[in-house]
């Protein structure tokens, strides 16, 4: 097919007039209404988040406590300033259920209601506030991918989204104020529970409420909701036993409903009474956990003797604890278990936070031999089911060092399979988060190091998907010394170039240069080439971002080189995306085009479908510097229609912020505004608002 009267033939068959300054091309019009047709993500559920616990129905007193907090909150609407209130009692004494109380009256926050428990987010004393923020651009409508990379940009957006309409924000088991600084809402109040009072934020200006345990009249109130009341003044001995605790009186009214056959008087008699108090609480506890069955006995073990926070059925099932199910209703009905919300697919639970410290002496008084065997299977559950999560989200053809998962999921979960597609897999990935950064703690204290390396190979899909790098800096450090210690200098170089990759989407390209230095060093203990040609990949990456583009140039050409050597297909495309890039960047546009040309073919001829997308709107950018903006335009508006068609979100937005810009010099505003309106649509459905 030859030029036409006006007009040269583009790459897909359209025509298309040459232009310059301000001229405009043919095809316009049919550009724009192919922009104008294609299909954005849907909007997020109109549904305004709730995510504060529900109260419990056996709840007394506090009626100056809950008049304290609505006169505050009053106070801050009439003010129009957001606030915040700290609420310091006991553990057990019914912060968070007093919370949930006056929440569940609480109707002025149009924004919704927030929640976190900071107890599941704590790591060795620490709370990473970044991943709270993006729980909270999540439940606010932000698709993941528009959860910016650093902390600061992230609690940006969330005072932005919260400036619109008041929201209430719970904060669970905070420790110190800075944990809490970032998520107070632009609009709206911050209520904060705490063990301690926190004066740093008195200073702030915060409002603290200390919530004193139940007095013996409101104590006997509470225990007779459940137990008929008797002459002989049972229950107000129960109540002081128990410190006034309502979680103590808790756990003895479920004992009780146990033994239905005892009183008052019996319980009493159970406890030896001879201490009150917060010590009361571990003699209530004990007596709980003697009344359990043996299979709850186990779970409660378990949880105790487990690394991190959460746990879920299929995980108790394979560290062999029998009809994990019952189980874990016997505990929830016991008030040691909390059922935690969470995006992914299993029921996920954990011990309240007053109990865990009793769960975990329990666990301490088993054999240390019982307790490793324990341990080694929760590794073993965690091993196979991230590895089949990175398949199941990155292709069984990504390139992996380990062996395939010995495992199938179906014989991972019994019952209840952690996860069943792509979606779903990297939900529970990040949902297990937490709990997989302290596995990979303890692993590598106790030198077991082909697990640690293994986990952090297969943990690459999480912590760059989701942006967690900070977490992937520390795993990736432990799974350098695992893979030194087990003399694998394969994997060590595998740990070093994830690692690189973190340094370098933070912008630490020093670190990031000096972690590869180290893996150059191990390569001519490997024979496998695209060891070398990742390293290469990765330090081309950061020489991109540094500007120093005919590095970059030079250092994907030999990454190129390695995945030719191999006919790695896929590889071969790749590098040659990468190549194209660099010497765009150089301002080279022409052997750029060539190169993305040819990558393109290649792409189309092997059904690399993925990468046609990323190809053309590179290729965009290179005829649009060589004056062909005709196809220019054609090649971005296809990369936004394979882009659309595959929910590729982030991709989608790329394609039309480079049609704008391609578009921004011509007169013809017709597909500008098609391409600026579509940017808009797209960017209202994922949560961030134009």
């Amino acid at each position: 097919m030859g030029e036409r009267e006006g007009g040269r033939v583009g790459e897909s068959g359209s025509t298309y007039n040459s232009i310059s300054g301000n001229a405009t091309f043919f095809g316009t019009v049919v550009m724009a209404e192919r922009v104008g047709s294609l299909t954005p993500p849907p909007g997020p559920p109109q549904v305004t988040p709730r995510q504060i616990p529900l109260g419990t129905p056996q709840f007394v007193n506090r009626t100056a406590e809950l008049d304290r907090l609505d006169s505050v909150a009053r106070a801050l609407r009439t003010a129009r300033t957001p606030g915040v209130v700290v609420l310091t009692g006991l553990g057990g004494v019914g912060k968070t259920a007093l919370v949930a109380r006056w929440a569940a009256e609480a109707q002025d926050y149009p924004g919704g209601h927030l929640y976190v428990n900071l107890a599941d987010r704590r790591q060795d004393g620490a709370v990473d506030v970044g991943d709270v923020l993006a729980r909270f651009l999540r439940a606010l409508g932000v698709h993941p991918d528009y959860v910016p990379a650093e902390p600061d940009e992230r609690a940006a957006l969330y005072r932005s989204l919260t400036a619109q309409r008041d929201t209430l924000v719970v904060v669970d088991n905070v420790w110190q104020a800075p944990e809490i600084r970032p998520l107070v809402p632009a609009a709206g109040l911050l209520v904060a529970t705490s063990r301690t009072r926190l004066p740093g934020l008195a200073r702030d200006g915060a409002v603290l409420i200390d919530l004193d345990p139940l007095d013996e009249s409101a104590g006997v109130e509470l225990v007779h909701r459940w137990r008929a009341p008797g002459p002989d003044g049972a229950a107000a001995e129960l109540v002081r036993f128990c410190g006034g605790l309502p979680l103590a009186l808790g756990v003895v009214g479920d004992w009780l409903d146990e033994h239905s056959h005892l009183g008052l008087s019996d319980a009493v008699a159970e406890l030896c009474v001879g201490e009150d108090g917060i010590e009361a609480v571990t003699t209530v506890l004990d007596m709980m956990y003697g009344s359990l069955p043996e299979p709850a006995r186990l779970l409660y073990r378990l949880l105790g003797l487990l690394p991190g926070t959460t746990a879920t059925g299929s995980l108790a099932t394979a560290a062999g604890v029998p009809e994990a199910g019952r189980a874990v209703a016997r505990l929830i009905s016991a008030r040691s278990l909390e059922v935690v919300a969470s995006l992914d697919r299993p029921v996920r639970f954990r011990l309240h936070d007053v109990v865990r410290p009793h769960a975990r002496r329990i666990a301490r008084e088993l054999p240390e031999a019982q307790r490793t065997a324990v341990l080694r299977d929760v590794a073993a559950y965690y091993l196979d089911a991230v590895a089949h999560a990175d398949v199941l989200v990155l292709g069984a053809g990504r390139w992996r060092i380990q062996s395939p998962p010995g495992r199938s999921l179906a014989e991972l979960g019994g019952r209840e399979t952690p996860f069943t597609d792509k979606a779903e897999a990297i939900e529970w990935l990040d949902a297990e988060r937490g709990n997989l950064l302290s596995l990979l703690r303890l692993a590598a204290e106790r030198h077991w190091d082909e697990t640690v390396w293994q986990l952090c190979e297969s943990l690459w899909v999480l912590y760059h998907s989701r942006k967690h790098h900070l977490d992937s800096i520390e795993a990736h450090t432990l799974g350098i010394g695992a893979a030194r210690r087990c003399g694998r200098p394969d994997a060590e170089i595998r740990m070093r170039n994830q690692l690189a990759r973190a340094h370098y989407e933070l912008g630490a390209y020093e670190e990031a240069h000096q972690v590869l230095d180290g893996a150059g060093e191990l390569l001519r203990q490997v024979t496998d080439a695209r060891l070398g040609g990742a390293l290469w990949e990765t330090r081309g990456l950061v020489s991109l971002a540094e500007g120093a583009y005919e590095d970059a140039h030079a250092l994907f050409l030999k990454a190129l080189e390695a995945n030719a050597a191999r006919n790695d297909t896929h590889g071969i495309v790749v590098q040659s995306y990468n190549v194209g890039q660099a010497l765009l960047a150089a301002g080279r546009a022409e052997e750029a085009l060539a190169v993305l040309d040819e990558a393109y073919a290649t792409a189309e001829g092997s059904g690399n479908t993925g990468m046609l997308l990323r190809l053309d709107i590179v290729r965009a950018r290179a005829l649009h510097a060589l004056g062909h903006s005709g196809p220019a335009a054609e090649a971005a508006v296809r990369a936004a229609e394979q882009a659309s068609g595959s929910r590729q979100h982030a991709k989608f937005d790329q394609a039309l912020v480079v049609l704008s810009e391609l578009t921004a010099g011509v007169s013809d505003t017709t597909l500008r505004a098609a391409c600026e309106a579509k940017l808009a649509e797209l960017r209202r459905n994922v949560g961030v608002r134009p």
